[in-house]
């Protein structure tokens, strides 16, 4: 008995370092439930992505401000033109310019939260018709991580393109600062691409998901269990 208990205790001596670096790979998690996910999902889903992210309570909304985020639609890729115009560019279709190639002046946006089409005209009263949506908010953000992340990491996020998207206003303004558990797109056609976004953000910036969070993600997902997380 003794010997049988000895070889069980050198085996797992020396094979600790791989379980060690199992574990770290799985963020925390249960190797034995990461593996799980791994075979379970298909490779590089959606929801594979969204088995890897921690899973940990809000942090308090203590200190956050919008400012925490750097300046509002910051030129951080230096190309001449703030960010929120470069949205603006890449989403709508027949775009033209107020003067130059930067301020956006009129175009078509197919939205994806309410499957509208919305004519864009930059203005006083009409600029708001469409307004650019962090897909993870800021808010939500600070306290799902971002307190831990440099003001430089905090600014690229903010004025990430992967985190944006140009939307209907009215829709943007639903949501504030809702995460999935609270706030879903009524396009039930982009439900599935919107929250493989959200936990595509969330893994490159390492924040993580509440419970709530993360059971809404999966019911969405198990709706299309191929979903991919996007690309860029």
């Amino acid at each position: 008995m003794w010997t049988a208990l000895a070889v069980v205790v050198f085996v797992l001596i020396a094979a600790w370092p791989s379980i060690e670096k199992l574990w770290q790979s799985s963020g925390g998690q249960n190797p034995a439930v990461a593996a799980t996910s791994q075979n379970k999902y298909g490779k590089g889903s959606a929801l594979e992505t969204l088995a890897s992210l921690p899973v940990k309570g809000k942090a308090p909304h203590t200190g956050y401000s919008r400012e925490k985020f750097g300046p509002a639609w910051a030129d951080v890729d230096h190309n001449g033109c703030d960010t929120r115009n470069d949205v603006l560019k890449r989403d709508l279709g027949q775009v033209t310019f107020k003067y130059g190639k930067c301020v956006v002046r009129s175009g078509i946006l197919q939205d994806p939260y309410t499957g509208k089409t919305i004519n864009f005209l930059r203005g006083r009263q009409t600029s708001e018709a469409v307004q650019i949506d962090h897909v993870v908010a800021l808010s939500n953000a600070w306290s799902t991580g971002a307190q831990q992340l440099s003001a430089e990491q905090r600014e690229r996020l903010a004025n990430d393109p992967y985190n944006l998207l140009a939307v209907d206003g009215p829709a943007n303004q639903e949501k504030s600062d809702a995460d999935a558990a609270t706030w879903l797109p009524s396009n039930k056609g982009y439900r599935c691409a919107y929250v493989a976004r959200q936990i595509g953000v969330k893994k490159k910036y390492s924040l993580w998901v509440t419970s709530a969070e993360k059971a809404a993600m999966q019911r969405v997902l198990n709706t299309c269990p191929q979903q991919k997380v996007p690309v860029k």
